[in-house]
């Protein structure tokens, strides 16, 4: 068969097949995602039937797929907002860090395997997936929740670290000197830093140079802008993730409302692409070995993940759902785990299955998580509070809170008042909340 013929009948039926997925997935009001990797793991290297025709491109689609994630996040934001929320959200980043770090690293090193690696795995536990969890408050309505700003404030300070972490990472695992180092890491923090400026000082013009009443011609130059700087960023040990994302953040009024519209299906495409690429880059002969180091790494880091989000949510006055869906939403782990583990696994072979499959267990549990963290928490609030009335005499009425009391008003919202959507940011059309 003719190699293109052979890439056509691929791809038509990779795109068919999500797409019975995605309504599969409607139906039950189920995310997508885990359906879309489990599907690429079938079909991978070593799955039921290896795809290999399709491959280079699937993968180029898949950079594509998170590169738009991003941009798409940044435009429902202006600058203004995600300066105030780096400014209240950095001591959310300290705590991720700590919380959500360590595990990783001291798993390396009681596994044996050095501080190099362990500085490796702190950064596969640490990150969440700002792609995964992207699509993830989309899928459940969630963007103009009051705890979105927040979850938003953590991914963006952890996306931001990246351009500090990334190349103290390469350094280290290339052996180079300090000097050496240093450069690579003055130079991402330069690029970071000039983006932001000229997206909180000049946005305004960026948005007028990029506006067009044609939506081709708005298309083509929203997209063009955002795959370039997306790709300078990446050249300067940046990632193409945070480029894409500021690039969102730079654009306001109209054009983020018309860009939105016009990129919103194609970022579901690549998107759909990208979770599938994930899968097919994974060997499932390769995941048993590792299979129990990575559910007991996925059990401790979804708990510090959680924690994570109800410190941050509670310092920004959420109320007590939202800080449980915040802890939850961060609990997937993506795109970065997998890009870090790529670069360590020179150093250190075995960081890869186990990075896989730790990978691939909390990009299935994250959207569960999300969906159903806060109504667990709820029901278990509940029955904790309920149970001392079980006992008998005055000593059960005692123990029981008198209605009213103010020590019971948390467990006894059933369900929770619907918290007051945050207006919608830039003028993006209204989300379902």
């Amino acid at each position: 068969m003719h190699e293109t013929t052979a890439l056509l009948i691929e791809l038509g039926a990779i795109i068919l097949g999500l797409g019975i997925l995605g309504r599969l997935a409607g139906r039950v009001g189920f995310s997508a995602i885990p359906l879309y990797l489990l599907a690429g793991l079938a079909f991978g290297h070593g799955g039921l039937i290896p795809l290999n025709a399709s491959e280079e491109f699937i993968a180029t689609g898949a950079e594509i797929g998170v590169i738009l994630l991003l941009l798409l996040l940044g435009l429902e934001y202006s600058a203004s907002e995600l300066v105030t929320n780096l400014k209240t959200q950095y001591p959310s980043g300290i705590v991720d860090f700590v919380l959500n770090a360590v595990p990783g690293a001291a798993a390396a090193l009681i596994l044996g395997w050095g501080p190099v690696a362990a500085v490796a795995l702190a950064g596969v536990t640490w990150i969440s997936s700002s792609g995964v969890i992207a699509k993830v408050l989309g899928d459940l309505g969630r963007l103009g929740n009051r705890e979105t700003p927040v979850i938003l404030g953590v991914l963006v300070i952890e996306d931001l670290a990246m351009a500090v972490y990334l190349p103290l990472l390469t350094a280290l695992l290339a052996g180079l000197s300090l000097a050496g180092g240093s450069l690579t890491l003055l130079i991402s923090l330069g690029t970071v830093g000039a983006v932001l400026y000229l997206a909180l000082r000049h946005g305004r013009l960026i948005s007028r140079a990029v506006s067009s009443d044609n939506p081709e011609m708005l298309l083509l130059v929203v997209l063009g802008l955002t795959v370039l700087v997306a790709g300078v960023a990446q050249e300067l040990q940046v990632s193409a993730a945070v480029g894409a994302f500021l690039v969102g953040i730079a654009l306001s009024g109209e054009v983020a409302e018309g860009a939105h519209n016009l990129l919103a299906p194609l970022r579901d495409l690549f998107a759909a692409v990208f979770f599938v690429f994930f899968g097919l880059s994974t060997d499932p002969a390769a995941i048993p070995p590792v299979l129990v180091p990575a559910l007991i790494l996925a059990a401790v880091t979804t708990l510090t993940k959680i924690g994570t989000g109800w410190y941050a949510a509670k310092r920004a006055g959420v109320r007590t759902a939202g800080r449980w869906r915040t802890g939850g939403t961060l609990v997937a782990r993506g795109e970065f785990s997998i890009v870090i583990a790529g670069l360590a696994v020179g150093v250190e072979p075995r960081i890869g299955p186990l990075a896989t499959a730790y990978v691939l267990i909390l990009v299935i549990l994250g959207p569960l998580a999300a969906r159903w963290t806060e109504p667990l928490a709820r029901r278990i609030l509940r029955r904790s509070a309920s149970a001392p009335a079980s006992g008998s005499g005055t000593a059960s009425a005692s123990a029981a809170p008198a209605v009213g009391d103010p020590a019971s008003s948390e467990v006894s919202e059933t369900p929770e008042a619907p918290e007051t959507p945050l207006p919608e940011p830039k003028g993006t059309a209204p989300s379902r909340g």
